[in-house]
């Protein structure tokens, strides 16, 4: 399966999450509103999509409606409060995503 994992910036939440799961999914990140935003490209490639809050989904159903409706969207509910690769942060990571999958 092909998770792509979106947050605001892809500096702390996607991008740890992209690395955590590598060796159970195939995975990438990318970010809403940094220098490089997400792609049509990089949605279509992924089976699934997952936001670290629900206004991202938002986000990505004006940019992109038809791609939206055609694609699985799940958020996590990760508020932008964490660091990169901080514990706190995998160990919430690791619990919604086991919840999911």
């Amino acid at each position: 399966m092909k998770i792509l994992f979106i947050c605001n910036q892809n500096q702390n939440r996607s991008k740890t999450a992209e690395e955590l799961f590598k060796d159970q999914f195939k995975t990438k990140s990318a970010g809403l509103y940094n220098q490089k935003p997400v792609t049509k490209k990089q949605l279509s490639w992924a089976d699934t999509i997952v936001v670290m809050e629900d206004e991202q989904r938002s986000e990505i159903a004006k940019r992109y409606p038809k791609l939206y409706i055609q694609k699985k969207i799940l958020s996590l509910e990760i508020p932008d409060v964490y660091y990169y690769n901080q514990d706190s942060l995998i160990k919430i990571l690791n619990k919604k995503i086991k919840e999911l999958f």
